[in-house]
């Protein structure tokens, strides 16, 4: 059988996917090393004998798609966090992973290891796959000839053997210090509702008008002088039912529908008069409404106020799903491939409606060849561009940071003229999954030999023990600077600590704990300075070491 599998690649490849799979499925005290478990089943596979493992294509072509797929799903919300305090987050991230760094330096000589295990135990302690892989290519790259098949196994022996503690000593971290704080996760997501801390539940309300100056202002006045965050759809007045649009004015008596939380409504309810127990959705006769897939390139990259169709059809688009968080939507939200739009529009428009948004669940499962292929291109020759750094040492961002950089800024444009750089959701997802797990079995299998001997036999348990010191430090102090120094929520810090560490196991664990949506924000605004950092100072420990 490993005959078999030596002698096809391909099946090895899939062998090892299938058997990372299962123990990713295996959750202990509710985490699961998800994905990253078949790094450890290519391990396995790797040790069973020196000449079971991938070409190097595979793993270099698993990194790729993996950095620029989520750079372009991360852009958005990169930029869009240092409106709020992203300076502050990422600074202390940088200066978090500073540390992390001398820890590093200080384990290496203590335990007297090689410089590439020294890298590789960097890298994997705190699980930053981007950063292993840009130490193998500059160990391809400067390492002599003679010593390049060692030089690569090296620094993946460190990660690999450093990597189930950077996962785990995170979540006890977290774990720890919630209940010696006693953190109320809670009261802190109600305290920054306006962020989004929490999870909200749309739905449809009906307000009879009773108040008699609500119709002083218009209805976008209105709208922006109470500050309400809501949709307006229909509006009844006496027997006509009509759309409502933001030049109208509001009578009493008139009936209104909402779209909105059950906080965000009560306020409106308040200003405007009573709850009624009408539902005005329900009278499909003149309007109807219908979800939408968005498939048509041409109304994604713009903001909703841009798009002039929806007033030439007479439409109004009121909520928008993303994958599976659902929320409202307004002038400046984005539509991309694969989003999920809820309109209201006139029975006999509403074909027209789903023509122009495409609609097309079979179009979201194309990828646009042309502006993929350009993204990727720019990336990859933007990553061989060498960097001059003080003390005669050149950086290259290479395969992991150019193409993560070029996605962040193509997630962040949207579109160029006719050019659209999204990916369908579901596509960005599949070809995420697709490159770690390309990139962990090319990886596992190519080390597995190496690692396990020097688990056994080289000072495997010191190299486990640097590793843990590492993560420890780093995530005790991380939390300990965010909460009780810079103030910021627990909900949020941890899902920093998660961004920090660029692992998705410790973001479950903060949102499983949270039960709301601050870990999603702060784990999203930190993740692309979290993974180039550790890029840099990857390649940098093992070039001064």
């Amino acid at each position: 059988m490993i005959q078999v599998l030596i002698d096809n690649p391909i099946l090895l490849l899939v062998v090892v996917s299938a058997i990372g799979y299962l123990l990713g499925h295996i959750r202990i005290k509710g985490s699961s090393l998800g994905v990253s478990a078949v790094l450890f089943a290519g391990l396995g596979m790797g040790a069973l004998d020196p000449a079971l493992k991938l070409s190097e294509f595979v793993t270099l072509l698993g990194l790729v798609l993996f950095v620029y797929a989520i750079g372009l799903s991360s852009g958005p919300g990169f930029f869009a966090s240092f409106k709020r305090k992203g300076l502050r987050d990422n600074a202390l991230v940088v200066g978090i992973l500073t540390v992390a760094a001398g820890l590093a330096v200080v384990v290496h000589h203590l335990l007297d290891l090689k410089a590439t295990t020294t890298a590789g135990l960097f890298a994997g302690s705190l699980t930053n796959t981007p950063a292993l892989a840009g130490l193998l290519e500059y160990v391809k790259d400067t390492a002599p000839p003679a010593l390049v098949t060692q030089m690569l196994d090296e620094p993946v022996i460190g990660y690999s053997i450093a990597y189930p503690i950077g996962v785990v000593g995170m979540i006890l971290a977290i774990f720890i210090m919630q209940r010696l704080w006693k953190v109320d996760y809670r009261q802190e997501a109600e305290a920054l509702r306006g962020l989004g801390g929490v999870s909200k539940k749309l739905q449809n309300y009906a307000i009879r008008v009773t108040r008699a100056d609500a119709g002083n202002q218009t209805i976008r006045e209105l709208t922006k002088a109470q500050g309400w965050d809501v949709i307006l759809g229909r509006i009844r007045r006496s027997d006509t039912l009509t759309l409502v649009s933001g030049w109208m004015r509001l009578q009493p008596d008139d009936i209104v529908s909402i779209v909105g939380t059950d906080e965000d409504a009560a306020r409106v309810i308040e200003y405007l008069g009573e709850a009624t127990e009408e539902h005005l959705e329900m009278d499909r006769t003149e309007y109807d409404f219908r979800r939408i897939f968005v498939s048509n390139p041409k109304v994604t990259g713009r903001p909703v106020r841009d798009l002039d169709f929806l007033q030439q059809l007479g439409v109004i688009v009121t909520r928008i799903r993303r994958g599976d968080v659902e929320w409202l939507v307004h002038g400046d939200t984005v539509l991309e491939l694969g989003d999920r739009v809820r309109v209201v529009a006139r029975v006999d428009k509403m074909a027209a409606v789903s023509k122009t948004f495409g609609d097309s669940y079979r179009a979201l499962s194309e990828i646009n060849l042309l502006t993929f292929s350009l993204g990727l291109t720019l990336g990859l020759l933007i990553g061989m561009i060498p960097v001059p750094l003080p003390g005669g040492v050149t950086f290259k961002l290479g395969l992991a940071g150019g193409p993560l950089i070029v996605g962040l800024v193509l997630g962040k444009l949207g579109r160029t003229g006719p050019l659209v750089w999204y990916l369908p959701y579901s596509g960005n997802l599949l070809l995420r999954q697709l490159g770690l797990v390309f990139f962990f079995a090319g990886v596992g299998t190519r080390a597995g030999n190496a690692f396990f001997t020097t688990l056994t036999q080289s000072g495997g348990l010191t190299i486990f023990l640097g590793g843990a010191v590492i993560t420890c430090v780093t995530a005790l102090l991380a939390l300990w600077i965010g909460y009780k120094v810079f103030r910021i929520p627990m909900g949020l810090l941890t899902g920093m600590l998660a961004g920090l560490q660029t692992q998705p196991a410790v973001l479950s664990y903060a949102l499983e704990q949270s039960k709301n949506d601050l870990p999603n924000i702060g784990y999203a605004t930190v993740f692309p300075i979290a993974t180039i950092t550790k890029i840099l100072f990857a390649q940098l420990l093992l070039s001064l070491l």
